[in-house]
């Protein structure tokens, strides 16, 4: 009844109605009303105690300040900080004699290949003697054995580029090489090269005998196209003949993981009529390599263009 009387005393000094025939509820109520602010009864310990409300107050102070850091967040999210970035197209943003040679290619037309070539050859921006490209989309899976086209092709008018040829064969090949025009012959000398990881080559020719010497090199022939293969005519009996294909103009062929074949047929310095029988001889090979399991379409698309060229669209034949 102590707090009661205390209520009471404190209602008689803001001189309210009240006896002690209100309850506790009625008397707190009547001083709240009377605007004096009705003090809080505490527990000496759990939810009711001073440590545990003021912990309350410190946890829902602490969401009040949470909630309105995201409220500010999402309202710098929502200011404009300026106008759309606008992306031009990208013939806009090549050179302004890039942009010259496009006009010359009607996008929607697909060219024979006698035109694709000639249009090759004026299209070509670069100052230096452009590369003329050939790319050609296959309808072919190359996760299956029989689809994963690869084999090489002599091009009548080689492919303009200096082939530096090594030759890894017993010393009874050495001179046979040596004369078919090999930059690097050698056996156990090419070995300690390798161990250095110099690779002073475009092509290594091998013989069968030898090619089991060079599977520890796979790491650093294989991911550079170097590896010798029997496909790609890298490994041969006969080194002599073997050398001169590939200084002659001999060059190798894949489709990638994309079901596309890329090969460089030449430059731009040999003129229409080198490059057509070129890329004819390339299509001859590639039409060869068909998979017996393709049934329809083999080619689907082709495309031919400049090393920095606009691409030309070359009808199927």
């Amino acid at each position: 009844m102590t707090k009661k009387s205390d209520l009471l005393a404190e209602a008689s000094e803001l001189k309210l109605n009240v006896s002690a025939k209100n309850t506790i509820a009625e008397i707190e109520a009547a001083i709240k009303q009377a605007g004096t602010p009705v003090e809080k009864t505490v527990a000496k310990s759990g939810k009711r105690s001073t440590k545990a409300i003021k912990e309350a107050e410190e946890k829902q102070a602490k969401e009040d300040r949470k909630a309105s850091k995201v409220s500010d967040e999402e309202k710098t999210e929502t200011v404009k900080k300026g106008p759309k970035p606008v992306t031009r197209p990208l013939i806009e943003r090549r050179s302004k004699k890039y942009q010259e040679l496009a006009k010359l290619i009607d996008k929607t037309k697909l060219y024979s290949i006698s035109e694709a070539v000639e249009l090759a050859t004026k299209t070509s921006p670069s100052k230096f003697d452009a590369s003329v490209e050939i790319h050609v989309r296959l309808n072919v899976d190359p996760r299956h054995a029989d689809q994963n086209i690869r084999s090489t092709v002599s091009l009548p008018h080689g492919s303009g580029k200096t082939i530096r040829v090594a030759v890894f064969a017993p010393e009874t090949d050495h001179k046979d090489a040596k004369s078919a025009g090999a930059d690097v012959v050698g056996d156990e000398a090419l070995l300690k090269q390798l161990d250095k990881e110099e690779v002073n080559f475009d092509v290594l020719i091998t013989s069968p005998q030898y090619m089991p010497k060079l599977g520890k090199y796979a790491r650093l022939l294989g991911p550079r196209g170097l590896m010798p293969n029997p496909k790609s005519g890298t490994v041969s009996t006969n080194i002599a003949k073997a050398v001169k294909e590939a200084k002659a103009g001999k060059v190798e062929y894949r489709v990638d993981k994309q079901s596309i074949v890329h090969i460089a047929i030449g430059k731009v310095s040999f003129g229409s009529a080198k490059l057509l029988d070129n890329s004819k001889a390339f299509f001859d090979s590639l039409q060869s390599q068909k998979p017996s399991s393709i049934k329809g379409a083999y080619i689907k698309s082709i495309n031919m263009s400049t090393t920095m060229g606009p691409g030309i669209k070359v009808e199927l034949f």
